[in-house]
């Protein structure tokens, strides 16, 4: 009789035939991997992805980390990358990779890869999955070097996302879902990057000249800044119509730029201003530094390495712009040997080639156009000594008086030093000095700076007024009838219809 039990397969013999075929897996794979070249692997998986997914509905989009051209990163998986990290509390993730800088405020969590991320988008399902192609290495097993004796080489690994979506949303996702992406990064990304500051190389090599970069870590803010309440609404303003009129810009035919002339004594809050600005705006700032360049093309070649969204700053414009008359540096240069067989150096300075329309045309000439979103800052101490053809309309578009100090900023002074915001018996005495004598933000931040007691940062705050009331009580010391209330204002604002909304 027939028994289908003395027909089944013991369980040792499965194993074993199991055994056997995770073997010739084992082996096939490192067959295919190890004598199969790479381009030859991808071409046979692709074909297999074709045949078997021919007649698939779903379309995938292949975004790959560096440009088509191979010159570059490729904006849109930055921000793919950026917006899914938003994404990775989906409970389904098995694997993330999570790091912190210094710098960093939180952690910063990415892909790993293979991980799959699902998203929704106008009801349309999404199926994002993170990529990498292992780098080839060509390298022989003894030496370390490739065929041809040279060291071995590692093409850096292809990193790319994969996109997937029904066939029919093609039009959504390419005009709707990718833009949103760029558009919210973007954001979120003013928001989280470190901002820089810029400033000419050390030294002038050969025609090299350069940006150093070094991160900007200045605390200045609006709301810190010891500037006229009303003049810190009128900057805020300007700077918020200046960011948002992109299109009114392109219609007018203007660059994309804003020009602010500040000037005033020293010690008045310039610098901190600027700061304030880049910190706001969240632009980086670039410091130009006018007597460390020799000729126009210097100049030229600055611009084209300034980035977008950035200040452009020129400070103590008063001391550089006199350029036909600045001093050549020296450069030495051997001309043989003296008596006692030393070398004679002689001193032949360079030829300076910078100029006053130079750098005019930097400033809204044709090259000031090569870049968007852009603001250029003079400041200057004295403004009376500048060029007229600097502070002409569409050059210097807001003319900045940065003055002494006013009661509502020695205020602010008072929160930001002693955080003090009450009343105090003293406040009625100070505000008749201030109104009366010449004191910049500075000289008083650094008397706030001697004390931690209230009381007693005020009472030096009153000696120093007095003293300064005591030695200056003469007619140049006081202020006189045309300067009074001039603590902060804004002389012009040249660029047309600034009251209109776009």
């Amino acid at each position: 009789m027939y028994s289908f039990q003395s027909q089944m397969p013991t369980a040792s013999s499965l194993f074993s035939a199991y055994a056997s075929l995770s073997a010739l897996a084992m082996l096939l794979r490192s067959i295919f991997h190890e004598f199969i070249p790479q381009p030859i692997r991808n071409y046979l998986l692709s074909l297999l992805h074709y045949l078997f997914h021919r007649r698939s509905n779903h379309l995938t989009l292949v975004i790959e980390e560096a440009n088509s051209t191979g010159i570059g990163r490729n904006e849109l998986y930055d921000a793919s990358e950026l917006y899914l990290s938003t994404k990775l509390t989906n409970p389904s993730t098995d694997r993330l990779k999570i790091s912190k800088s210094p710098k960093d405020k939180s952690l910063t969590i990415r892909f790993e890869k293979g991980e799959e991320i699902h998203d929704f988008h106008d009801n349309v399902a999404l199926y994002w999955r993170f990529l990498c192609m292992e780098p080839e290495k060509r390298r022989s097993s003894s030496t370390g070097a490739d065929d041809n004796g040279l060291p071995s080489s590692v093409t850096p690994e292809t990193r790319f996302f994969e996109l997937s979506f029904d066939k029919k949303s093609k039009d959504k996702i390419i005009n709707s879902y990718l833009p949103y992406i760029l558009s919210k990064t973007k954001s979120m990304k003013d928001k989280e990057r470190t901002l820089k500051l810029c400033t000419l190389a050390s030294r002038y090599t050969g025609g090299n000249i350069y940006w150093d970069t070094t991160n900007l870590e200045h605390p200045s803010t609006f709301k810190t800044i010891a500037i006229d309440p009303n003049l810190k609404s009128e900057i805020i303003n300007d700077l918020d119509r200046f960011v948002r009129r992109k299109d009114f810009y392109r219609r007018v035919g203007r660059a994309w730029k804003r020009g602010y002339l500040l000037y005033g004594p020293p010690g008045t809050g310039k610098s901190s201003l600027i700061a304030a600005m880049a910190n706001y705006l969240r632009f980086d700032i670039y410091d130009l530094q006018l007597g460390n360049l020799i000729k126009d093309s210097d100049l030229r070649r600055l611009l084209l390495a300034t980035a977008n969204r950035s200040i452009l700053v020129i400070e103590d414009i008063d001391c550089t712009i006199d350029i036909k008359n600045r001093r050549n540096k020296a450069t030495t240069t051997s001309s043989g040997l003296d008596e006692n067989g030393n070398v004679q150096v002689s001193y032949k300075p360079p030829e300076i080639q910078l100029t006053l329309s130079g750098l005019l045309n930097f400033i809204d000439g044709l090259w000031s156009s090569c870049g968007d979103e852009r603001i250029i800052v003079f400041t200057t101490n004295h403004k009376e000594k500048l060029d007229p053809a600097l502070l002409r309309p569409g050059r210097m578009d807001m003319h900045i008086h940065m003055s002494y100090l006013t009661f509502p900023s020695f205020r602010i002074l008072v929160s930001n030093y002693l955080e003090f915001e009450g009343q105090h018996s003293v406040f009625d005495e100070i505000q008749r000095l201030i109104e009366v004598v010449k004191v910049t933000p500075a000289q008083v931040a650094e008397e706030l700076m001697r004390s931690e007691d209230v009381d007693e940062a005020l009472d030096g705050v009153v000696k120093l007024l007095k003293k300064k009331k005591e030695v200056v009580d003469n007619e140049d010391g006081l202020i006189k009838p045309e300067e009074e209330g001039d603590h902060g204002v804004i002389d012009d604002i040249c660029l047309p219809s600034q009251n209109s909304q776009n």
